[in-house]
């Protein structure tokens, strides 16, 4: 089953201006009870341009990509919601205290005190 908070690669193309796209990784920020009955999941893009400036909206993480930690940013500003036939495969889990962060950000990002 796939949980929140965990990281999958995903297909996002084809997209629209702005939006992240190609094969990337996704962090899952739905519910468990959605994850397990809807066809559809909702995530935050993933990131590893991390040389801009940080938005309120994104929080840095550490990620596997070929055998080593990265630095990237989940992207809450840019929160979509995907097939599953999108998803491709588990990278990792993101930990408690990470979570949290994303939480903080995901709150930010639609307005919520």
């Amino acid at each position: 089953m796939i949980r929140r908070g965990e990281i999958f690669y995903a297909n996002l193309s084809p997209v629209i201006g702005s939006e992240q796209g190609g094969i990337r990784p996704v962090l899952i920020i739905q519910n468990n009870k959605g994850n397990l009955f809807s066809p559809t999941l909702i995530v935050a893009p993933i990131t590893r341009n991390v040389n801009k400036k940080m938005q309120p909206t994104q929080v840095k993480v550490d990620i596997p990509h070929e055998d080593r930690m990265t630095p990237s940013l989940v992207l809450l500003e840019q929160i979509r919601t995907l097939d599953k036939e999108r998803i491709l495969h588990k990278i990792c889990q993101l930990q408690d205290d990470d979570m949290l962060k994303v939480d903080q950000a995901l709150k930010i990002s639609i307005g919520i005190r």
